[in-house]
């Protein structure tokens, strides 16, 4: 069997696989494909029914060797659409090294009065940023992955929002909400985090949430909100000098609000145009096996099943591997909708606004909610 294997970026990828109907059309035999476009890919039937497949010659322990937090978002009942690939969460990522350095201790507790301690609030968190950046060091408080992709500003959206106790949803109608007094705090926060040169990576605006995972594991950043995969990855690639330094921790919240974390994953698909697709089942089964999930992990990648989660090798490597089991029973999810890549792009320019102009949030919100209420028919 010859597998031709093609690298593409996040919008050339949504291009080829549903924007340009690749999947259906026979293009591509197999996609990874986010959580995000799921619902999407479901109701254009893109992709392939997994589920008589998975009957007839399941992976190996299937269901049981993932979490149930694993297995969702692509079972619409009578078809599964994909089998986990690559897995969030989002979480707190720190240097310990930074936290624990007796100098910084001494020198924070003269300048604020107060212990050095990884911050558990957002003003706390922008405080400790400003105190752990050293440009001569090229050394950051912080990093925010700014790049305009139709991700990561939406992700870093839904974590503001929650963590300051709103909701992106409205449980009442299953409507996105994106103008309340959560979104309006969250969005100044935002936008003063972003501004200030004293606190964050300059670069920020031009970064996905690789090149920030990157930019932690070369020792430019203290700590950062970001996919639990990066802090693995600073453990095991080449180019890290921040092996053995890295720990994680929840979430920063508003003083009224609670901590939260978001889970996307990434998930091999099958095209619904495949001529080849039990060739292509046979492939992602044995990708997806303990020791290829293993393997992965051991590479930089984010295993998506248990068994890697708690296994000694990888918490050798990266001790606080075995964390990732608790941090999936609190991750939420952004809503699983059709057309949530349209709203999507209303909510990263709703972001990227607040970032990069003066004008009031309040009135970026409501711009955003009335386009927002455009898509979803009101």
């Amino acid at each position: 069997m010859r597998i031709e294997a093609v690298p593409l970026d996040l919008h050339p990828l949504y291009e080829a696989t549903l924007g340009g109907g690749g999947l259906s059309n026979g293009d591509w035999d197999i996609a990874q494909m986010t959580t995000d476009w799921i619902a999407e890919a479901q109701a254009a039937g893109a992709l392939m029914n997994l589920r008589p497949m998975i009957e007839a010659n399941p992976p190996e322990d299937f269901p049981d060797g993932w979490s149930t937090s694993m297995l969702g978002f692509q079972d619409f009942g009578d078809s599964i659409v994909g089998l986990p690939f690559h897995d969030g969460p989002e979480c707190l990522i720190y240097r310990k090294d930074l936290f624990e350095d007796d100098g910084n201790r001494d020198r924070y507790f003269k300048r604020t009065g107060r212990e050095l301690a990884v911050p558990a609030t957002w003003d706390d968190f922008h405080q400790v940023a400003r105190f752990l950046t050293d440009p001569k060091r090229n050394q950051y408080g912080t990093v925010v992955a700014g790049f305009p992709d139709g991700h990561n500003t939406v992700f870093d959206f839904a974590l503001h929002v929650w963590t300051r106790g709103g909701e992106l949803v409205d449980p009442a109608t299953n409507r996105v909400i994106v103008d309340s007094p959560a979104s309006h705090r969250g969005m100044r926060f935002y936008r003063e985090l972003l501004q200030d040169t004293t606190a964050i990576h300059p670069d920020c605006r031009d970064f996905d949430s690789v090149k920030s995972g990157l930019a932690f594991a070369r020792g430019e950043v203290a700590m950062m909100v970001n996919w639990f995969g990066f802090a693995s990855m600073s453990e095991v690639v080449d180019e890290s000098v921040v092996k053995g330094k890295v720990d994680l921790a929840p979430i920063p919240h508003d003083p009224d609000g609670s901590s939260a974390s978001l889970n996307c994953y990434w998930l091999y698909t099958i095209g619904a145009g495949s001529m080849h697709a039990s060739v292509a089942y046979d492939f992602i089964r044995f990708m997806v096996n303990r020791e290829n999930d293993k393997r992965l992990t051991l590479n930089g990648g984010t295993g998506c099943r248990t068994s890697t989660w708690c296994d000694a090798d990888v918490n050798g490597q990266v001790p606080y591997y075995h964390r990732l089991e608790s941090l999936h029973e609190f991750a939420r999810t952004l809503p699983r909708l059709a057309n949530w890549s349209q709203l999507a792009a209303v909510i990263d320019d709703l972001v990227i606004q607040a970032m990069n102009s003066e004008k009031p949030v309040e009135q970026i919100t409501a711009l955003a909610q009335s386009r927002i209420d455009e898509i979803q028919g009101s």
